[in-house]
């Protein structure tokens, strides 16, 4: 690789993807640290970046983030000649992820698994007034939102049989997705009320904050589950809680919270008690860590850092330095 300034690795994740021996890597320091080693960095791999940070990149020219979000990053405080690029890669683990705790809790796992831990087996085979689980075959998925991983999210749940429906700003169907309906944002209250597995994969912002409220969760049937692999503000976390208590719905997976233990010492993501919930399947914001997640989003930085040496133009541009 083509060699022409100074490299800092921040974000230990992605830190073991990238072969680049050139490249320093500075992981799960003090943030005092990571300032102070700035001033003559040409390009930052980080996932967060506060605004002492950005105001001491003086010679920054590209911020990488290993991921699609940038939630995480003080743009306004970037200078602005900093080009600031993302990646993906995730779309693909992320669906099967979906698909997994759909089945998980269409058949009601949580609760089996521990019962049959205990002793106690809740099947029809001995109690016929136990519950039956059901198929995803011939129920519908609403999916809000549909980027990379709400696409992959169709075709995967597609292909065992459900329908699909989606939401999104631009209410055009990608060309090749089996969708029976496309609409834009306006279009959520129809969506909630009339599928039974919703899955939300658009990005946080002042729009998408809190979509997901009282009223909204007061849509969906008494069955339906919402699946959430996006950022746990789009969501009322009392308001959910409470809808899965009263069992007023069906189940919730949740891979996002309203916190993460990275915002300091002590911090779960969530304030109510969750774990007690046999209809919620918890896990920690885990659903797009594969190998083939972070070997892609490595090649796509590398790659990026060799166009920016040689002066070509890079991709996956979320801000434009000027």
């Amino acid at each position: 690789m083509v060699n022409a300034g100074h490299v800092l690795v921040t974000d230990p994740l992605i830190a073991g993807y990238l072969g680049e021996p050139d490249w320093e890597v500075l992981v799960r320091r003090p943030d005092d640290e990571v300032v102070a080693r700035l001033p003559d960095v040409d390009v930052l791999v980080a996932s967060r970046v506060t605004a002492e940070m950005a105001s001491a990149a003086k010679s920054l020219r590209l911020l990488h983030v290993p991921g699609a979000g940038v939630d995480r990053v003080a743009l306004d405080a970037l200078a602005p000649g900093v080009t600031v690029c993302n990646t993906f890669h995730h779309g693909r683990s992320i669906a099967e992820h979906v698909v997994m705790v759909s089945l998980m809790l269409s058949r009601r796992v949580l609760l089996t698994d521990r019962m049959l831990r205990q002793g106690a087996w809740v099947s029809v085979a001995v109690d016929p007034d136990v519950r039956m689980g059901t198929t995803l075959a011939g129920r519908t998925v609403g999916v809000v939102g549909l980027g990379e991983i709400g696409q992959e999210v169709v075709r995967g749940l597609t292909a065992l049989g459900m329908r699909a429906q989606a939401v999104r700003r631009n209410p055009v169907a990608p060309d090749g997705l089996p969708l029976d309906r496309v609409a834009g944002l306006s279009g959520l209250d129809e969506l909630l009320s009339t599928s039974d597995i919703v899955v939300l994969t658009v990005p946080l912002t002042d729009e998408t904050r809190g979509m997901i409220d009282a009223r909204r969760l007061a849509l969906m049937g008494r069955d339906a589950v919402l699946v959430n692999v996006a950022r746990g503000p789009l969501v009322d976390e009392d308001a959910l809680f409470d809808a899965l208590a009263a069992g007023r719905i069906g189940g919730a997976a949740l891979d996002v919270w309203w916190g993460h233990p990275k915002d300091g010492p002590g911090v779960k993501g969530y304030t109510r008690p969750f774990e007690v919930l046999d209809n919620v399947v918890m896990t920690p914001h885990n659903s797009g860590h594969t190998d083939e997640t972070f070997r892609g989003r490595a090649g796509d930085i590398t790659a990026n850092v060799t166009r920016l040496w040689r002066g070509q133009p890079l991709v996956n541009v979320v801000r434009a330095g000027r």
